[in-house]
């Protein structure tokens, strides 16, 4: 289903193997990336767990966001991106220029993310490739004003949405999720992964001279 703003949504997308295989590659990341809060840079702590995966992740604090090559506790570089999920950005976004910026957040019973937009990463044509899995969440999307109108729409596990076109830019957010609708994650919730192309694509190689 892709609307007149450019957001397409695809429901079950991913099998339920595929699923619990991400799940596994997540949790075992995280072992090497802790999942953990971060702070808004007025110094508000989020309500979900943030890792990353990938050679950038984007990043909150008091100096503001942006995107980092390293955990911002253990001071390593993120865990690679998982096959499958550089196989969905190739055959979803672009086959060519590779997603370099993988944020993972994890919903606990009652956490949520206010209405907010992407626009840290360096080029806009590039969608924003999200997948949800685990707890069903309450997803509302809007415009590109923070006070246009929204709407709202389930998005469970297996599920992908891309952003892009109008909707690359548009307001979204999460309500909160629905606790037990999933067993998916271990210990309960919902797992939310972006892919983003954080910096700007590699330039075309200079063509050959012909002699």
């Amino acid at each position: 289903m892709r609307d007149e703003t450019g957001f397409t949504l695809l429901p079950g997308r991913l099998s339920p193997d595929d699923q619990a295989r991400l799940v596994a590659d997540i949790m075992q990341a995280a072992r090497e990336a802790p999942f953990h809060v971060q702070a808004t840079p007025g110094g508000k702590p989020m309500s979900v767990e943030t890792t990353g995966l990938g050679p950038l992740s984007w990043v909150s604090d008091r100096l503001g966001y942006r995107y980092e090559p390293r955990h911002p506790l253990t001071g390593q570089p993120w865990p690679p991106m998982p096959p499958l999920l550089q196989a969905l950005w190739a055959d979803l976004v672009d086959p060519v220029v590779p997603a370099d910026a993988g944020l993972v957040n994890l919903y606990r019973p009652g956490a949520r993310m206010g209405l907010h937009r992407d626009e840290d990463e360096a080029d806009f044509a590039f969608p924003v490739l999200s997948i949800s899995l685990g707890d069903t969440a309450l997803f509302r999307i809007g415009g590109l004003t923070r006070k246009g109108p929204t709407r709202s729409l389930r998005l469970a596990s297996g599920d992908v949405c891309l952003l892009a076109g109008q909707s690359r830019l548009a307001y979204h957010g999460v309500d909160r999720i629905i606790p037990g609708s999933s067993r998916l994650v271990p210990g309960g919730g919902r797992i939310n992964i972006t892919l983003r192309r954080a910096a700007p694509p590699p330039a075309l190689a200079a063509p050959v001279p012909s002699r």
